[in-house]
């Protein structure tokens, strides 16, 4: 991983992590938008432009790639790079957690 892409993702911010979280299954924009305020029981919700903004840089960095356009909408999945940044995103967080359990 070049050092672009560690000091733009690492660490992550929740929307990045969130929406990369999501693509690790084909999903395009707005049903990512609908999964997170799902998932945070609608503490997070994602402004369409913050979410088309990041698909772009991120696919734009190769963390995510575009696979098809369906109905005017486009679909993503994570990328290899993506996944390794998001792995380590993963243990960041999990290390914050076990460190304020006092594990």
């Amino acid at each position: 991983m070049d050092a672009h892409i560690k000091k733009v993702y690492v660490p992550m911010t929740e929307t990045g992590f969130y929406i990369l979280f999501c693509l690790q299954e084909e999903m395009h924009g707005y049903n990512i938008g609908l999964k997170v305020k799902n998932m945070t029981d609608g503490e997070l919700t994602i402004s369409p432009g913050t979410m088309y903004g990041t698909l772009s840089k991120m696919e734009n960095d190769k963390l995510i790639s575009f696979v098809k356009e369906e109905d005017k909408r486009k679909f993503y999945i994570i990328t290899e790079l993506g996944k390794e940044v998001l792995e380590i995103e993963l243990r960041r967080i999990e290390r914050l957690y076990r460190n304020s359990r006092g594990e």
